[in-house]
């Protein structure tokens, strides 16, 4: 008697033609059931045919398939044991043009034929979108969203799993949200069809056959969310056994993956964008580079961070330009290329009354080095207003240090500005915060948290304390009680880390160190000798390209052939064309194109608020005092409008092209703001009493931190070949 299959022995229901059907048009709760896999015992065991394998009948093949041209499908036979990481997504891209292994999620034919793969980010988009359960056309989409994304218990929270038909859906539309439990019912793509899809939808449904759920990586143990970008642009390098062993700080894997390469730190200056992003006041000498100078204004005057409200910007920058060096003024093989560097670190203590939020937090005390760890000003500061709490634990001042203490901030600021010249660059971890209570601006920053990424992406820094230990050995911040942290030892490590980055390269102490760039181990394979330009015997590496909004010539991009920056979503799908198609004139593409392509949209993302394009100023009333075309989009219209340009960059593939697009993860706003109370609950906890902590963590908000991070990660994904 032939065995009966097991659950997972059997051939998912969704992944066949005639199942997919019952799922296109469901009517019942019963049939949506037997649409799923396994999710009706009944009909499993009538497809069992009394235990015997049930017979698939193959399709017929189409001409150009008989003539190998490649295909990517999901496999009827596939038993899949968990969902769809980014890391699955990038090894599709890896085996269809380099040496990747062949994915086991998938059915990829003939991929040696595979000429191009186009992998297109585009937050914003979620299943909820496409199951109507966050409504396209409603006023109060929004708040629809937020209260899908908070259901956890009850009645609501049944509807996360298997599809149950809804008046509130519409059309009955299946549900599409994943359930938090990893069942495999939940591990399958659910089927497309357009008729049963939004309309601004419908065209996805007309270029991709299913709609996968993708998972983004992270840690379930610390709530955390990895970086998407890192996830799909960085491949990990497999580690050794004895490092698998080691435990704690590790020092970088220098031998394996490394050359050093001298640098100038001026290589290392932070760009406009990283800048802006990280919450720096700019100075107008980066408004020349930026489109958004207006807008950069704006958020000054609401942050109070202008001239009039005792801010001082350095002088005599009128651009970036301006603090070169002329060649014949730098000394031959110099790594500071004739630039006077300072490094800088403060402490500060609490000025704002109890309870009141946000904390003003003010200077008690500067030390700046040179670049020969010299210092050259080390001063006790006194605040204007009263301190409400000295951080003693973190900044080592207590009442005693300023008793007798007289210098204050404008003090301060008129050093700074003898110091200070336009060809001086300031080093800092998060120097952000020091100059904010400096109320001081300037232009070339080298910031030590944005040079040493955290290993899982940002909005995650590394702690100076943990980099000195990793990259440094050396242990600091290691007072207590009225001992505090060292401002000169603070400074000094950034010194250090700064200087070994010059001898060692940019990608030194970034994911490039421990990883490699998919850009970089694409361009290790040749191109067949069918998709070759030239006529000679040279071989032709693959060529990558980023397409993505403001500067991505650097960090994620950097390895990259090509890098194309733009200001908008149109301007992405014209930049994709380019690269596909390249003018004879063009001399920034590679003849013949680029191989791979990466690009982002962000419109729809920046509409749905998951994007903060700066961390400076009230969002809203700058919404209100811009004329952001964005800002009266329904979602309805954003939707039509991303969905249209993915449709014309599917229209613009060139034959034998892969097509990837995916969300990247889930709405992550829950998530941001649960971590953000739980940071500022740690901080403190650490100074205060229980009853005068401004915000309470219990369990409660422990289990809603994990179930924020569990629905941030669920995200959505679209595998397609043209």
């Amino acid at each position: 008697m032939p065995n009966k299959r097991s659950r997972d022995d059997r051939e998912s229901p969704l992944a066949t033609t005639a199942a997919s059907d019952q799922l296109d048009q469901p009517t019942s709760e019963a049939g949506l059931d037997a649409a799923q896999p396994g999710a009706n015992g009944k009909q499993d065991n009538a497809q069992d045919d009394g235990g015997e394998w049930q017979q698939v009948k193959r399709r017929k093949t189409s001409k150009r398939e008989e003539k190998n041209y490649p295909s990517i499908t999901h496999s009827p036979h596939a038993r899949l044991q968990s969902f769809v990481k980014l890391g699955d997504l990038q090894n599709l891209v890896l085996y269809a043009l380099a040496d990747g292994s062949a994915p086991q999620w998938v059915s990829v034919r003939h991929h040696h034929g595979i000429r191009r793969v186009v992998v297109l980010m585009v937050p914003g988009l979620e299943a909820g979108i496409f199951d109507g359960s966050i409504p396209l056309s409603s006023s109060t989409e929004e708040s629809a969203a937020c209260d899908n994304a908070q259901t956890t218990n009850g009645a609501s929270s049944q509807r996360q799993g298997r599809p149950i038909p809804d008046s509130s859906v519409g059309n009955g539309t299946p549900q599409l949200l994943p359930n938090l439990s990893n069942s495999p019912d939940n591990f399958y793509p659910t089927r497309l069809k357009t008729s049963n899809m939004p309309k601004p939808l419908q065209p996805l449904g007309e270029m991709f056959e299913h709609l996968w759920p993708v998972k983004t990586p992270g840690e379930d143990k610390y709530a955390r969310m990895h970086s998407p970008l890192q996830s799909m642009l960085v491949s990990p390098i497999v580690k050794t056994k004895e490092e698998k062993k080691a435990k704690g700080v590790q020092p970088p894997p220098e031998g394996r993956n490394w050359r050093n390469k001298r640098t100038p730190v001026t290589e290392l200056l932070a760009n406009t964008a990283e800048l802006s992003e990280d919450g720096y006041v700019l100075h107008p000498a980066h408004y020349d580079v930026i489109s958004s100078a207006s807008e950069q204004i704006v958020h000054r005057e609401l942050n109070k961070t202008t001239i009039e409200d005792g801010w001082i910007e350095t002088p005599n920058i009128p651009s970036l330009l301006a603090g070169d060096v002329p060649e014949n003024e730098i000394q031959s093989g110099s790594v500071t290329a004739g630039r006077k560097v300072l490094t800088m670190d403060c402490e500060m203590c609490i000025t704002s009354p109890a309870g009141v939020t946000p904390q003003v937090f003010s200077l008690t005390r500067i030390s700046v080095l040179d670049w020969d760890g010299n210092v050259v000003l080390d001063e006790l500061v006194k605040p204007e207003d009263p301190i409400t709490d000295y951080l003693t634990p973190y900044s080592g001042i207590t009442p005693a240090k300023l008793q007798d203490v007289t210098t204050t901030l404008a003090d301060i600021q008129k050093r700074l500005l003898d110091l200070i010249t336009p060809q001086t660059i300031l080093v800092g971890h998060s120097l952000e915060s020091d100059l904010k209570a400096l109320r001081f601006v300037h232009p070339f920053i080298i910031d030590t948290a944005l040079l040493f990424p955290h290993p899982r992406g940002p909005p995650l820094k590394s702690s100076l304390k943990w980099l000195a230990q990793k990259y440094l050995t050396r242990a600091i911040q290691q007072g207590h009680g009225s001992t505090g942290h060292d401002s000169v030892e603070d400074a000094k490590a950034c010194l250090d880390l700064v200087k070994q980055k010059c001898e060692k390269g940019k990608t030194w102490g970034t994911a490039e160190a421990s990883g490699e760039s998919i850009f970089r181990r694409l361009a290790r394979s040749n191109r067949p000798k069918s998709d070759k330009v030239s006529l000679g015997g040279d071989d032709e590496p693959r060529a990558g390209a980023v397409v993505d909004w403001g500067d991505p010539s650097k960090g994620y991009g950097g390895q990259a052939k090509v890098a194309l920056g733009e200001e908008s979503d149109e301007g992405i799908v014209t930049s994709i064309k380019r690269c596909l198609s390249p003018d004879l004139n063009d001399d920034k593409i590679p003849s013949g194109g680029c191989d791979f392509i990466w690009a982002r949209f962000r419109s729809l993302e920046a509409h749905r608020g998951w994007w903060e394009k700066s961390k400076l100023g009230d969002a809203d009333a700058l919404r209100s005092t811009t004329t952001s075309s964005s800002a009266s989009l329904s979602l309805a219209t954003a939707v039509t409008q991303t969905v249209a340009n993915i449709k014309a960059v599917y229209d613009a593939l060139p034959p034998r092209t892969a097509f990837i697009v995916y969300s990247g993860s889930g709405d992550p706003r829950e998530l941001r703001e649960m971590q953000g109370l739980q940071r500022r609950f740690k901080e403190e906890y650490k100074v205060k009493k229980w009853d005068e902590l401004s915000v309470k963590w219990t369990d409660g908000e422990e289990q809603r931190l994990r179930r924020a991070c569990e629905r941030a990660r669920r995200g959505l994904g679209f595998v397609g070949f043209k």
